[in-house]
């Protein structure tokens, strides 16, 4: 697996991913909040499955 998430992405996507698992478990949006375990993980591991169909990459170029 070549990373394909960058900097500022990956910041986003943990951020995110935070956000909408603390709401699910207070219960304030319900239980779609956990979706929220994708972006972290996909932050967390610098990878994401969805880009490779698109040739998508946010990591700079060396």
């Amino acid at each position: 697996m070549k990373a394909n998430v960058g900097g500022i992405d990956r910041v986003l996507r943990i951020a995110a991913g935070l956000i909408l698992i603390g709401l699910a478990a207070t219960g304030t949006v319900g239980t779609w909040g956990w979706i929220g375990v994708l972006p972290l993980a996909t932050g967390l591991i610098g990878w994401c499955p969805a880009y490779l169909p698109f040739g998508w990459s946010s990591c700079r170029s060396r």
